[in-house]
């Protein structure tokens, strides 16, 4: 049985990320590390976005980045003007061919292609990871891989997912306007769910198209390529494309203790540890945040159960989610009254949960409050009634 310090178990933003901080500091010197994925990390599976206040660390491979952005609603449309940010994207397989080059350059780390079967952990023996070449045993294991079907159960918390289907393509004449991102298009059928076109324009020739739905259930495949046919019939009639690539996903939106499924040495990162945010499916931000955090957490020999503590933020998330549960047709009214009303600045600001009090206050104010009022009510009662079955 190999041993190591750490295992590293997914090579996705928060496990490349964690690897290359630890890899680089060193605090981590005498540590053995070891990063296992299934995947070699060779194909452009994914795209992250972000938005960001001037130059970030990730520059040096942003494929593309717009100052402008653009929302559409059922009553408002408007371009947006979004500095001091931009909004930035992030290819996976540039993003995995810079850090696992990186990780190559670290003595103390090794990444190896290998399918994880099981995680055991043995408490004051360790924790034995078997996959399907080798068998291990860490000191500590992070891992990313996403167990979803351990949440799909009754819950205060609901669970919806982001789900979309993406073609980026390719057209022979120039169409689109590249200095801008259309944020959130909401002026397709919402067939009663939070529905929208998202398009990302790289030249006047190519674009990455995505449906995207925030619901509880995903949809057969075709509805979400007919709704990209249909939009690019409406906004581009009579142009001539082809598909490249195609990307599909599904992320979370739930407000549950991630941290449940947490062991003494076994703690779930990435969106699998609860790092993308509940209310809109953000991850690559926030997991840059995190990173940083546990990885200083780490070198202060910190207990990991005291990572991760809940804010107000949270509880803003639990409301919007418990809306979107309970009526998910309200999601288009919601972020069009935030488009109309506030700056897309302050909107980014209150996302990345670095608003005042005063501010929260200045940004919940723009929607109809009612559907807040009933889902606190509802939230509040959820919680009264398990209270009463304790007892």
């Amino acid at each position: 049985m190999k041993e190591y310090d750490f295992i590293l178990i997914g090579a996705g933003a928060a496990g490349l990320m964690m690897a290359d901080g630890m890899g680089k500091d060193p605090a981590f010197r005498d540590k053995s590390i070891l990063l296992l994925d299934k995947d070699d990390k060779t194909t452009n599976d994914r795209t992250w976005c972000y938005w960001e206040k001037g130059n970030g660390p990730f520059d040096h491979i942003v494929y593309k980045k717009w100052d402008e952005i653009y929302f559409a609603g059922k009553k408002h449309a408007e371009k947006h003007p979004i500095a001091p940010y931009s909004y930035k994207m992030v290819r996976g397989i540039d993003f995995y061919e810079h850090y696992l080059k990186r990780i190559a350059s670290y003595p103390n780390v090794t990444f190896s292609q290998e399918t994880v079967l099981k995680i055991t952990d043995q408490q004051h023996k360790g924790v034995e990871v078997h996959t399907l070449e080798n068998h291990y045993n860490a000191r500590q294991v992070l891992s990313s891989q996403l167990k979803f079907k351990n949440f799909k159960t009754p819950s205060k918390y609901p669970i919806l997912q982001q789900h979309f289907i993406g073609w980026f393509i390719q057209t022979k004449e120039a169409v689109f306007d590249a200095s801008q991102a259309t944020f959130m298009d909401f002026s397709v059928a919402q067939q009663g769910n939070t529905r929208f076109m998202y398009v990302l324009p790289f030249s006047e020739t190519s674009a990455l198209f995505e449906y995207t739905l925030f619901s509880e259930t995903l949809l057969p495949k075709e509805e979400y390529e007919e709704a990209i046919k249909d939009y690019l019939n409406v906004h581009f009639k009579g142009v001539d494309f082809e598909i490249i690539e195609k990307e599909q996903g599904s992320i979370p939106m739930t407000c549950l203790d991630f941290s449940l499924q947490n062991t003494e040495k076994v703690y779930y990162i990435g969106t699998a540890g609860g790092w993308s945010k509940p209310s809109t499916g953000y991850t690559f931000s926030n997991t840059a945040k995190k990173s940083a955090a546990l990885l200083q957490h780490l070198k202060e020999n910190k207990p990991l159960d005291s990572f991760q503590k809940r804010n107000r933020f949270w509880m803003y998330d639990v409301l919007l989610l418990n809306i979107l549960y309970s009526n998910n047709e309200l999601g288009q009214s919601i972020f069009e009254s935030l488009f109309a009303k506030r700056k897309p600045q302050l909107i980014f600001k209150f996302l990345d949960e670095e608003t005042t009090w005063y501010e929260d206050v200045y940004i919940m104010m723009a929607p109809a409050p009612l559907p807040f009022i009933k889902s606190l009510f509802r939230h509040l009662y959820w919680i009264v009634i398990r209270q009463k079955q304790r007892w």
